[in-house]
């Protein structure tokens, strides 16, 4: 399967894979969690029209530099037409994959028809995913949840075998249904179901908060990957200690206090770079768990408040100074 199926060996090297997050698993931040251990990231999510337009936010979106691979690309919108001719548009730009959302259950998004929005007509969603897979020379997976809901409906093992005969390459599944948002637990057995149903491969995604948690989310559904999303905001080095896990069956010592001051400093840098003074400190304080509880609570309200680099990066100081002292 891994020799005709890209995806499938691409996970065969790399199982462990960052999610697309809103906001969050942009350029900068791939690049730090790729060089804890996830070797394979998807990008924020790119709506359909923005691309199409070349808008500058899709545009910020889609660049990757040569140190930024293998990443996806994923694109979501409510209307096939649009979804094809961004697909088309994305695969010009030689993503690992192109990577459909039809799981995003934010009612903002989801409302209009858009990512999870698809569950509530799986038909269309299966036609539609045959149009883009057939468009592009890339391949084409779709990430997606159990079902809309109630969970006494839960559609994800007919629609997984629809979509494989449709030509998708791959699955992401996230195991809760579109109505449970983030609440409850995710139920890593319907990925296991979906997995057993199909020959494509299927990575299991919700609830991982853990490299135990991504260990064992691989061994109970015997799945071709496990991807990890919020865990990750706070604790990077989850793919570190995956892989350690993995490859070696061996936990790693967790970060020092100076590794942690350093990963804050560094998205600091690097956030203020790509976004600007304002909203790159802004967008920083999203990560203030990187430095742990214990200096979380000593910083983490001068660093919500602060709203100039050199005024965060004196708090940085001030904390390794002490730290040394």
């Amino acid at each position: 399967m891994s020799s005709a199926n890209p995806v499938a060996a691409l996970l065969e090297r790399h199982p462990v894979v960052l999610a697309p997050m809103e906001d969050v698993s942009d350029a900068n931040f791939r690049r730090v969690c790729r060089a804890l251990g996830a070797a394979v990231c998807v990008s924020e999510f790119v709506r359909a029209e923005q691309l199409i337009a070349g808008a500058a936010r899709a545009r910020r979106k889609v660049t990757f530099d040569a140190a930024d691979r293998p990443t996806a690309i994923q694109i979501y919108g409510a209307d096939a037409d649009l979804l094809l001719a961004a697909a088309e548009t994305a695969a010009a730009l030689r993503p690992a994959f192109i990577d459909i959302n039809c799981g995003c259950w934010v009612p903002r998004v989801a409302r209009g028809g858009a990512g999870a929005g698809w569950l509530r007509d799986p038909d269309a969603m299966v036609a539609m995913a045959r149009r883009v897979a057939a468009a592009v020379d890339v391949p084409v997976t779709v990430k997606t949840r159990i079902g809309w809901g109630p969970e006494s409906h839960m559609p994800i093992v007919d629609l997984a075998r629809r979509l494989e005969d449709a030509g998708v390459a791959g699955l992401i599944i996230h195991c809760r249904t579109a109505q449970m948002g983030h609440s409850g637990a995710a139920d890593w057995r319907w990925a296991r179901r979906a997995r057993d149903a199909v020959a494509i491969p299927v990575v299991v995604n919700g609830d991982v908060r853990s490299a135990d948690d991504a260990v064992r989310a691989l061994e109970e559904t015997g799945c071709a990957g496990v991807m990890i999303g919020r865990a990750a905001i706070d604790h990077p080095w989850i793919f570190r200690e995956a892989r350690a896990l993995l490859e070696r069956g061996e936990p790693v010592a967790p970060p020092s206090t100076a590794e942690r001051l350093a990963l804050y400093r560094e998205l600091l840098l690097a956030n203020v770079g790509a976004r600007g003074p304002k909203h790159g400190v802004q967008v920083t304080r999203r990560h203030v768990g990187v430095l742990g509880a214990s200096l979380r609570g000593a910083l983490g309200t001068a660093l919500y408040a602060l709203r100039t680099t050199d005024e965060v990066l004196a708090v940085l100081d001030g904390a390794e100074v002490a730290r040394a002292a």
